[in-house]
């Protein structure tokens, strides 16, 4: 121990430690991301089955020709009449900023009679209420059907069971 605090610190080592700390704090957010989207997949399955969705995908967009990312497509990648965006803002990989971005493209992409849901955590949303406002307002709009939390669990189930109904899924 002595031998240890006793030693003289590097910026070599210092680097060392901060990129172990961001590993740990990477692998806590990816978890928290996939959480979220197992979340999602699980009040799908519960509605419309095991199978009847593509999850983690590339759809077919308004054209026909184009494909843009999203997290899910009901019934099917092919053809969605349901697609969901799920972002953890507090996982790697769906840094606010970029979240919009995302959207926005999924926006541009899809069928106007494709419902688009959007369901995230809204950990950091303090932090970030601009970028809030701008998909409340894509919601407000239209362009967004709605936005979901966990804690709205029962109304997107519910949703989704109206929209299975609606598309005859």
């Amino acid at each position: 121990m002595n031998a240890v605090a006793g030693r003289r610190v590097t910026w070599r080592d210092l680097l060392a430690e901060r990129l172990k700390g961001g590993r740990g704090s990477a692998i806590r957010g990816q978890l928290r991301g996939r959480a979220l989207e197992d979340f999602v997949e699980g009040v799908l399955s519960e509605v419309f089955g095991d199978g009847a969705f593509d999850a983690r995908c590339q759809f077919v967009g308004a054209s026909g020709v184009g494909v843009e990312k999203a997290d899910f497509a009901v019934p099917s990648k092919a053809d969605p009449a349901v697609l969901i965006e799920v972002k953890a803002y507090g996982a790697t990989g769906s840094k606010q900023t970029d979240v919009l971005g995302d959207v926005n493209k999924i926006i541009r992409e899809k069928r106007p009679d494709t419902a688009f849901l959007l369901v995230t955590d809204g950990i950091t949303w303090k932090s970030r209420v601009n970028d809030l406002r701008k998909l409340v307002d894509l919601q407000n709009r239209g362009e967004i059907t709605r936005i979901y939390t966990q804690s709205m669990r029962g109304q997107l189930a519910a949703d989704l069971m109206q929209l299975k109904s609606e598309h005859r899924l």
